[in-house]
């Protein structure tokens, strides 16, 4: 039998409400929340035209079509790890305005879909690189978070230039461990004047292989990636080789933008691909 709702705790008596709706005009007793928080959409928004908040009980119900691991756990843990700060009521429990939600969303996304760790989502949110999704009611008016960090595969011989001390200092990466990517293959830097450069695309692959070096992976350990990345290079280019060296400039170009797509599909058929076998691991 249920105790009486007087006597559950705070946030199961929250649950326990109509679709977990709370009004937005409950009494909080942790004061504003923290402006780093706050969305753009939240700041524009006119004072007393709020959504009401919901339960975390509610929250973890609208999400899990998306998300089908999430889980309440889950959701206190990303707030226990600073990326998400709902208010509460007198009684203690939390509550979730729209601009919490969409955070939450794009934090999930971002997981999922990019594999970034929270230290650098609650980094790329901090700098306002990425904004959390502004779209209520499960529409969402960003682009699918794969495109988010997506890298053109266009030459960008006119990007900008790191130096070694800058990658350092930018991705956290130890020096020895940027010698062994060179040594292996896996990141190559251009030579000028005597120093070797990177661009944007060889400082995002240091800064994904700090996260894995955190496991263990060192530079011998991601040949498999260098070999399968030079293997689906090949493939493409066998695919697109006459359209790309072809005189006419409206055809290279169509061939780029053709490239573009294939490796995302590629991209996306490799993830999946993996977590495919990765489930046989764990069943």
């Amino acid at each position: 039998m249920k105790p009486p709702l007087e006597t559950r705790a705070p946030e199961a008596r929250a649950v326990a409400g109509s679709a977990g709706a709370v009004p937005a005009a409950t009494p909080i007793v942790n004061g504003p929340p923290d402006p780093s928080l706050v969305t753009p959409a939240a700041r524009r928004r006119p004072p007393g035209t709020n959504a009401k908040a919901l339960t975390i009980g509610a929250v973890c119900k609208q999400l899990e079509r998306e998300f089908p691991d999430i889980s309440i756990s889950k959701i206190r843990y990303l707030e226990d790890q600073k990326l998400v700060s709902p208010r509460r009521t007198p009684g203690g429990y939390r509550l979730y305005a729209a601009a919490d939600v969409a955070r939450l969303r794009t934090i999930l996304k971002l997981q999922r879909d990019e594999f970034l760790p929270l230290r650098v989502i609650r980094q790329e949110l901090a700098t306002g690189r990425i904004e959390p999704e502004e779209a209520e009611g499960g529409t969402s008016t960003r682009p699918d978070a794969r495109s988010i960090r997506r890298t053109s595969v266009v030459d960008a011989s006119g990007g900008a230039r790191y130096g070694l001390a800058d990658i350092l200092e930018d991705t956290g990466a130890e020096a020895s461990l940027v010698r062994e990517l060179e040594e292996y293959g896996v990141l190559r830097g251009e030579l000028r004047d005597g120093q070797t450069l990177y661009d944007d695309t060889e400082r995002e692959i240091v800064r994904a292989v700090t996260e894995l070096a955190r496991f263990g992976v060192g530079g011998r350990n991601l040949r498999v990636f260098r070999t399968s990345a030079d293997r689906e290079a090949a493939l493409l280019e066998q695919i697109l080789a006459p359209s790309l060296r072809s005189r006419n400039p409206e055809r290279r170009r169509e061939a780029v933008e053709v490239l573009e797509n294939l490796a995302a599909i590629a991209s996306h058929l490799k993830y999946l691909l993996l977590v495919r076998d990765l489930r046989k691991i764990t069943s």
